[in-house]
């Protein structure tokens, strides 16, 4: 039996990888952490403010980016593995979280849970080698509090590791139109109400273009990928990792 314990609790990733928890045999949820909800029962289970109060096998972080340092930093002291869902993982942020973190226990990055994301990740590195342009736009709900989004940023780091990479020919009469630069792949952000999560990864060659698209349409989409984080994070070696296609096999 895997002991769980899940931060960000109360938010909307944190509700179906709750649920998912609860309905899986081999887990136990014992703890949900949410300063800003402490005191409130969720899931049968009193939410806390106490970061020192957490002791779990695997803690799964779902709280903003502007707070997930702290909050890795006392999970890491506390002993246990961790499974991040916490967007905005630029390489600089990846490389402070590596130095922060250690090589004790397993840290999982994952920018997202869903299955059919990360498979479109992953496809879209083995491509970027054979087009001689690449670029990512990415579209999300407009109160989310990072552009670009945890996906596009390991999608293009994909990309650039690769080979791959967008053209650069045009001058920009208005800055910022051409979008942000990652590793030499352009990313373009869009934030719409009504959305949840959509990424496409347009790729072209003289004569031709190419397309991988991938639109989550409920929360529910990122519990199945949460979970099987869940069951092999602590087979990993100590230190950080990026990604669910770490465990994804």
């Amino acid at each position: 039996m895997i002991r769980v314990a899940v931060s960000g609790a109360g938010g909307k990733l944190a509700g179906p990888i709750i649920d998912g928890v609860l309905a899986a045999d081999d887990l136990e949820l014992i703890a949900l952490y949410n300063p800003n909800r402490a005191g409130r029962e969720l899931a049968g289970t009193i939410i806390s403010g106490d970061l020192r109060g957490m002791d779990a096998d695997v803690v799964v972080e779902t709280a903003h980016p502007d707070v997930v340092f702290t909050n890795l930093e006392a999970w890491r002291d506390a002993g246990m593995a961790a499974v991040v869902g916490t967007s905005g993982f630029t390489p600089a942020r990846l490389e402070q979280l590596t130095q922060m973190w250690g090589s004790e226990q397993p840290c999982l990055v994952i920018p997202n849970f869903s299955i059919g994301a990360t498979l479109m990740m992953r496809f879209a590195a083995e491509s970027a080698e054979h087009f001689e342009a690449i670029e990512v736009i990415e579209r999300h709900h407009s109160d989310k509090p990072d552009a670009p989004s945890g996906t596009a940023l390991a999608t293009a780091m994909g990309i650039s590791e690769k080979g791959g990479g967008s053209s650069d020919l045009s001058q920009e009469i208005v800055p910022g139109s051409r979008g942000g630069d990652v590793g030499g792949v352009r990313v373009h952000s869009l934030r719409l109400p009504g959305l949840i999560s959509h990424q496409e990864v347009a790729m072209s060659n003289t004569g031709e273009m190419f397309s991988i698209e991938h639109l989550s349409t409920s929360y529910e989409s990122f519990a199945a990928g949460a979970l099987l984080a869940i069951h092999r994070v602590q087979s990993l070696d100590g230190g950080v990792h990026l990604g669910l296609d770490t465990v994804l096999r």
